[in-house]
């Protein structure tokens, strides 16, 4: 399972994504969202997903490593699916279960619930599958960088958001070493209730704080050896430039939005 996470890992290979300005992709990943949140109809949905199909074939990521990232959210896309089944009211019921009704809007929208989950996941992951953290970090910089005039201190915000990307692979490899360690040992993590599982969780996660606050102890003391200050003024070898690839993934974003109005004009 720790294995099938891929939130905050890059995946290195060249694409016209990969090579896009990491302040387009944030950008991008953004209205992405809003998109996700305003769509309500089946032609919408199935726009959104040829959209993304698209994106995710650009990216030459490929389909096996995206939908492996998807295994730890199912569980999570399986209660909202069947909450808003249960929970829905409507006028048509397809079938009782208990003293609850299964509705076609109940089932329309549960569908609807559990599409929309994948859909943010496997559109956002691209940000991170095709942004290291050290070029996304820099780009959120000058992205947010007006806001310095303000009084935000954006550097210590970025630096956290950097650390976090960064440090994400590293706690999951921790957390799977710890986890074969403890099976070594005779912990059973598979069998049981949930009560139970709950409870074998503790040798993992003890120690796993213990290592977390061990590295951030040793970052923040490497940090103050090398004199870091958040609060002087930073350069950066990198120079953000917008490239036709940035603007091929405007005129893509804009043609999505052009077929969702269309759509519901239509409708």
């Amino acid at each position: 399972m720790i294995r099938d996470i891929t939130i905050g890992q890059y995946y290195s290979t060249d694409s016209v994504i990969h090579r896009m300005d990491p302040r387009t992709k944030i950008l991008w990943a953004i209205f992405y969202m809003v998109i996700l949140f305003v769509i309500d109809s089946a032609a919408m949905y199935f726009a959104v997903l040829v959209f993304t199909f698209v994106m995710v074939y650009s990216s030459h990521v490929p389909f096996k490593f995206m939908l492996r990232g998807l295994k730890p959210i199912m569980i999570i896309v399986v209660i909202t699916a069947l909450l808003n089944l249960f929970t829905t009211q409507g006028e048509t019921v397809l079938f009782t279960v208990g003293k609850l009704n299964v509705t076609l809007e109940g089932l329309v929208l549960s569908v609807k619930m559990a599409l929309r989950i994948v859909l943010l996941i496997v559109g956002t992951s691209l940000l991170t599958l095709t942004t290291s953290p050290t070029v996304l970090s820099g780009g959120l910089e000058v992205l947010l960088s007006p806001l310095k005039k303000m009084g935000v201190p954006i550097s210590v915000f970025v630096m956290m958001i950097s650390i976090a990307l960064r440090f994400i692979p590293t706690l999951l490899e921790e957390t799977d070493k710890i986890i074969k360690a403890q099976t070594s040992r005779g912990a059973d993590f598979e069998n049981g209730n949930i009560l139970k599982r709950v409870k074998a969780m503790v040798p993992i996660l003890i120690p796993l704080f213990v290592s977390s606050f061990r590295r951030a102890d040793e970052l923040a003391t490497a940090m103050e050896c090398r004199c870091y200050n958040c609060d002087g003024e930073r350069t950066s070898y990198r120079r953000y430039r917008f490239t036709k690839n940035d603007l091929y993934a405007l005129i893509a974003l804009i043609v999505l939005c052009a077929v969702l109005i269309v759509i519901k004009v239509v409708q």
